[in-house]
């Protein structure tokens, strides 16, 4: 596979790449703020360090994915995308934009997130954008303890008893349709032309939901697809505006907490 170079991507792939890098960072980085919230809180004193460290990865992952982006662009700062934009803005999937809720909806979500992140990575880690190939490199790595951890906690409440599996299923009942945001709103065939993307998002998702199907069908979890042939149909309709810009209020709360120092002196260096 040919590499390529910022300077040999043309304005539609570079806008592309540009605005699959903001997607990706902004659902890493809202993810890891959500997630932070547990650190104290957690069910049990185990959860509160591993729940600290998830969030921490994926802030920081959203980090090298901010700084891929303004290198792109050719200006800008990390920082300034991460915490100086409104909160129309921010390009995360609905998935992200719920309040953290109680443990079973955020175990759900991060489950969900987690496999269909997973997904994508797959889908990047021989990008020929080799920037970007680093990154999704360590990224994966990283992201495999996550799973490992998310597995085992979807087992446990789906096994745990009337209350944490009726509690479970509600969650996921509640978070379908908005999960299948996460491999939406980018327009992925410039990145699949130039060898940035292995393939459409469209395949990734049928990979994601593939994988999956084995793994609720054993824990009894709703999964809102039909088989058609050999593809999957949602019978959950995705909302509009999977990336934006509408915005939750919950979201808008949240974005007042993690910009709050930033706002202080936008003009400081931390």
């Amino acid at each position: 596979m040919t590499t390529q170079t910022t300077e040999q991507l043309d304005q539609r792939t570079r806008q592309a790449l540009a605005d699959l890098l903001l997607a990706m960072a902004d659902d890493e980085f809202v993810l890891g703020f959500w997630d932070s919230e547990w650190t104290g809180i957690a069910p049990v004193l185990e959860e509160d360090v591993a729940f600290a460290s998830l969030a921490q990865d994926e802030i920081g992952h959203a980090q090298a994915l901010y700084r891929l982006l303004v290198d792109l662009e050719g200006r800008g700062d990390p920082d300034l995308v991460a915490f100086g934009r409104r909160p129309e803005e921010y390009r995360h999937a609905r998935l992200l934009d719920h309040p953290r809720t109680d443990w079973a909806f955020s175990v759900a979500r991060r489950f969900l997130y987690d496999t269909a992140d997973a997904a994508r990575l797959d889908a990047l880690v021989a990008s020929a954008f080799q920037p970007l190939a680093g990154v999704v490199a360590k990224m994966r790595r990283e992201e495999t303890y996550h799973l490992l951890h998310m597995h085992a906690w979807m087992e446990r409440l789906a096994d745990g008893g009337d209350q944490p599996r009726s509690r479970l299923v509600q969650a996921l009942d509640r978070l379908w349709p908005d999960a299948l945001c996460v491999l939406a709103g980018v327009d992925d065939a410039p990145l699949v032309a130039a060898g940035i993307l292995a393939e459409p998002l469209g395949a990734v998702e049928q990979r994601w939901l593939g994988g999956l199907a084995p793994v609720f069908e054993r824990l009894a979890l709703p999964f809102p697809f039909r088989r058609d042939d050999d593809h999957l149909e949602p019978t959950v309709a995705p909302p509009a505006g999977c990336r934006g810009p509408d915005r939750s209020d919950d979201f808008r709360w949240l974005w007042e907490q993690f910009t709050m120092v930033y706002r202080s002196d936008p003009e400081a260096t931390w």
